[in-house]
């Protein structure tokens, strides 16, 4: 696994978004719709869920998924190196995406990965071995390897201006297109 060093010192940058403006600029970015999914993985003590908007597909051979984790969060650090499973929600899942937000709910049902834990009933999931890490300012970007996927039908769970909403399953995915 390859870990990038930090940057020494960051380059000055016109517009910093500190005060008001970082408010303004997390709603500007909050226009953005995301899906939803929780981070699922086996720490030192215990089992590991984190709810995230930031999961973008990087590579198709090897195929590659990266997930951008805050450092403020608590199972942060214990996420290096370790596989991890990136879990897809259905619009039914709200509930699911608040309790790993640190709102608590019901306990989640786990399944037991090839690789990593991951949560049932969820819309998609991509089970990674490590690949890379790298700074993210205030984030940390992990890269994983898939190893093991899968889906099932159904609506998304979406995020955008920052409340929950639905992404209708289409008629016809790209994955029958191709």
């Amino acid at each position: 696994m390859m870990i990038a060093k930090p940057r020494a010192e960051a380059p000055e940058v016109i517009g910093r978004t500190s005060g008001p403006r970082a408010h303004h600029f997390r709603g500007s970015l909050g226009r953005y719709a995301t899906g939803v999914a929780i981070v699922t993985f086996d720490g030192v003590t215990k089992r590991h869920g984190i709810t995230v908007n930031s999961f973008t597909s990087v590579s198709m051979e090897p195929p590659l998924v990266l997930v951008s984790i805050a450092r403020t969060t608590k199972a942060h650090d214990e996420l290096a190196g370790r596989p991890f499973t990136v879990n897809i929600l259905g619009a039914e899942q709200r509930q699911l995406a608040m309790h790993f937000a640190g709102v608590p709910g019901p306990e989640p049902r786990w399944v037991e990965g090839e690789t990593a834990p991951r949560l049932s009933g969820v819309l998609a999931y991509f089970e990674c071995k490590p690949w890379a890490e790298y700074d993210g300012g205030d984030h940390t970007l992990y890269l994983g390897e898939v190893v093991d996927f899968n889906y099932r039908n159904g609506d998304a769970l979406a995020f955008a201006n920052s409340t929950f909403t639905t992404i209708p399953e289409s008629q016809l995915g790209m994955e029958d297109l191709l």
